[in-house]
């Protein structure tokens, strides 16, 4: 899994992508400890619906972690536990890689 940083290429990469699953469970803070900060945020502009978002490439495939109409950037923060997965293809594999290795990840942080 690679994140794309540039935000012009990642705009350029998810037109065309939709909603495909959700992963559950897990929090911003678990997702920036696994990835980093998200690729656009609430001030990169749209229409409000999204305030925090990773595009990632995977396997040649792009896709996309985000939240959707919370409208709240301190709720998504702090409570937000369902977070959207969209992509041009079939998500269902990008979204077990990546349940897995934040899972991963969780056990790494929480042991002595």
């Amino acid at each position: 899994m690679r994140k794309v940083i540039n935000k012009e290429k990642a705009g350029k990469l998810i037109g065309g992508s939709s909603l495909g699953g959700y992963i559950e469970g897990f929090t911003y803070e678990e997702l920036v400890d696994l990835m980093g900060e998200p690729t656009f945020n609430e001030e990169d502009g749209g229409d409000g619906k999204i305030n925090k978002e990773w595009t990632i490439i995977h396997y040649g495939n792009v896709y996309t972690i985000y939240d959707w109409k919370t409208y709240d950037t301190n709720y998504t923060m702090t409570k937000l536990k369902k977070w959207n997965i969209g992509g041009k293809t079939n998500c269902a594999d990008f979204i077990n890689e990546l349940t897995k290795k934040l899972e991963n990840n969780r056990k790494e942080y929480y042991t002595f």
